[in-house]
């Protein structure tokens, strides 16, 4: 299942939304229109915690490992004996080009049709069971959320076809900071970046290393596995994920005191 990391040594990183205790009180039927101008009136007030996705793996279907050795007529085993040991990695930092990359993908320096393989992952890339289904229940619920993965400016490609930007901003990928997770400095421009306590922060990712580089600088960790244990590990945390025109928790909040 989706599990949640935390420091062996340090204390417990558990973001509650909830600082104050609640005061009982009396609901009243809510009209929609209500709630929504009550909210409108938020919008100064930055909404937290802030959710940061690794993508390939997470949010997409990674090529990596059957399109793109198929797309080469090799097994796995095969491309990752015969490609060269650095080459992508720079390319995801950025500091190589996709026609530098072409040039040194293989250690032979064998030619290939790099256009022909851009096409073979676009195929690729699709959205990971369930999650666009929980990105949008995010977003229904106002909540701030950036991609932090190591990716080459490919993620263009993934942007086209799947519309990410729908629910989350590419803020930070490797190819614009040239750091790479588990990088601890790329974790800390994160931070730095948001003006926030890494505590604010949730962080989701299906590689437990990056994982644990996330919570060694104090950031909340949730390894994935799978869309639902992620829905129910960011709702053990306090994230409000209400569905299918329910009124959460939040929205009664914010309502509270308007007339119908």
């Amino acid at each position: 299942m989706a599990q949640l990391v935390r420091a062996p040594a340090a204390p417990k990183i558990w973001f509650r939304p909830k600082l104050f205790p609640k005061q009982p009180r009396n609901r009243m039927a809510l009209n929609p229109i209500n709630i929504a101008a009550s909210l409108n009136k938020r919008t100064n007030t930055r909404k937290l915690p802030i959710l940061l996705f690794d993508i390939m793996d997470t949010i997409v279907r990674d090529p990596f490992y059957h399109d793109i050795p198929s797309f080469f007529g090799m097994s796995l085993k095969e491309l990752i004996e015969c490609k060269h040991q650095t080459a992508w990695m720079e390319f995801e930092n950025g500091v190589i080009n996709e026609e530098e990359l072409a040039k040194k993908f293989f250690k032979d320096g064998r030619p290939f049709d790099l256009e022909g393989l851009k096409d073979c992952i676009r195929r690729g890339y699709s959205y990971i069971d369930g999650v666009e289904q929980l990105l949008q229940a995010l977003k229904q619920n106002n909540y701030e959320m950036h991609a932090f993965t190591n990716y080459p400016i490919w993620y263009k490609i993934i942007e086209d076809k799947l519309k990410i930007s729908n629910y989350l901003s590419w803020t930070f990928c490797s190819c614009m900071y040239g750091k790479r997770k588990p990088d601890p400095d790329f974790y800390l421009a994160v931070v730095e970046h948001l003006k926030v306590d890494p505590v604010s922060c949730i962080f989701i990712d299906d590689r437990i290393k990056n994982v644990e580089a996330a919570v060694g600088v104090g950031i909340t960790g949730l390894h994935f596995k799978n869309a639902d244990l992620l829905r129910q590990n960011l709702v053990q945390l306090g994230v409000d994920i209400s569905i299918d025109g329910d009124v959460s928790e939040d929205q009664l909040e914010a309502a509270e005191g308007q007339t119908l």
